[in-house]
């Protein structure tokens, strides 16, 4: 089983400040389509299938491998992706929230095991050191937060 978690600021210095609403909105636009959010050429497709006021699901092509996941919805809280199928089975948290400070903070975790592959295995050991580093679910949030400004800057949220 893989945990992984990065937390970033919403509002680091020198950066246009984003509200919370904002942020949200950011973030359930990223869920209707990643592919403007996530790091360039990661995500090459991506079509809601169902839509609802609590959820919609997904068929979206992350990384070469194709999944579909049921995305619920905390309003402007937390967003869950239920990974239904795909290489990974679990769930992917991005969750707004404030610090002790009061900062707003943008959090990812997740819990998901690998399928068909051996539980705490050398792939589930790549994945988790891959999830962990620069380019892993860190660097999804940087894009997210850096294309939410842009919509903000050129007025479309």
């Amino acid at each position: 089983m893989i945990y992984s978690t990065a937390t970033v600021p919403v509002n680091p210095d020198g950066e246009a400040q984003l509200s919370r609403a904002q942020a949200w909105a950011g973030l359930m636009l990223k869920a209707g389509d990643a592919r403007e959010f996530l790091p360039a050429n990661l995500c090459t497709y991506c079509e809601v299938v169902e839509d609802s006021s609590t959820h919609i699901v997904r068929d979206a092509t992350i990384a070469g491998q194709d999944l579909r996941e049921i995305i619920a919805f905390e309003p402007e809280s937390k967003i869950t992706f239920f990974q239904v199928s795909g290489p990974r089975e679990g769930a992917i948290i991005n969750e707004l929230f404030e610090d002790d400070a009061g900062a707003l903070q943008l959090r990812f975790y997740c819990y998901i095991g690998l399928r068909g592959k051996q539980p705490n295995g050398p792939e589930e050991a790549a994945e988790q050191a891959w999830m962990d580093g620069d380019k892993g679910y860190r660097s999804a949030l940087l894009s997210t937060l850096k294309r939410t400004r842009e919509l903000v800057a050129e007025g479309r949220l």
